[in-house]
């Protein structure tokens, strides 16, 4: 039985119980079943409000935003589902830092918990750069459900690959 690429860290079993899903055509209706209909958050500007919205909410003391895309140039299959850039440059005399926040464009046609997730962890990453347990209790903090839900996302991406578009 082959890897699934994005399910490669997680135990045999759980890889198997996903294989009977691929081998039974089963894996669309169950991602359907629990993920019925995708987000309506298409445009950048739109993307942006949404981000600043949970910024506001679970992390309003930390750095601004200077911007948040969607990025075309993200490559999923290398695992960078997003990314969050922290620039510092000297202009004059001046130290000046801005924070980024990109979202492979793959994911503006997925389910809005999907979304929420890859926010989650980019917002994350704006208090601790490195996945540690602070990272992941952070995480589990603005969404108590993360874990599981990086998973689902990741059988989605796993079915992306084998099948196509869901939504």
């Amino acid at each position: 039985m082959q890897k699934l690429k994005y399910l490669a860290h997680y135990a045999d079993a759980v890889q198997t119980q996903v294989h009977i899903l691929i081998n039974n055509n089963e894996l669309a209706p169950y991602l359907l079943k629990k993920y019925p209909i995708a987000h309506d958050i298409r445009s950048n500007k739109a993307l942006y409000a949404y981000v600043m919205e949970m910024k506001n909410q679970f992390v309003r003391k930390s750095e601004p935003l200077s911007k948040v895309i969607y990025d075309d140039k993200l490559d999923v299959l290398h695992h960078a589902l997003g990314l969050h850039t922290f620039i510092s440059r000297v202009q004059g005399n001046k130290l000046k830092s801005k924070n980024e926040i990109r979202i492979g464009s793959v994911f503006k046609k997925v389910p809005m918990e999907f979304l929420q997730m890859i926010v989650v962890h980019e917002l994350a990453h704006i208090k601790e750069k490195q996945h540690n347990k602070a990272f992941y209790k952070l995480c589990e903090h603005m969404q108590p459900d993360y874990h599981q839900l990086e998973f689902d996302m990741r059988v989605y991406l796993t079915h992306l690959d084998l099948a196509g578009k869901l939504y």
